[in-house]
């Protein structure tokens, strides 16, 4: 998604809002999110997605945790 979303900020084309990017991450796509920012540096400048999709991973595997256990 955030390949996706900077290729498309580049090219001046229609563009991933950062609600649906926030969105994702929320249902279980943060460690994608997180990885997708820091291979193509995209949205790394915005501090609410370098603090908030980090603690979305926490919160997700501490979910995982305590369902397992």
């Amino acid at each position: 998604m955030c390949g996706y979303d900077k290729r498309a900020a580049i090219q001046r084309r229609r563009r991933i809002s950062e609600k649906a990017l926030f969105a994702i991450s929320v249902i279980g796509g943060a460690a994608g999110m997180l990885a997708g920012m820091l291979l193509v540096r995209h949205k790394t400048r915005h501090w609410q997605f370098m603090v908030f999709v980090p603690l979305l991973i926490i919160a997700h595997v501490v979910i995982i945790v305590v369902w397992l256990l």
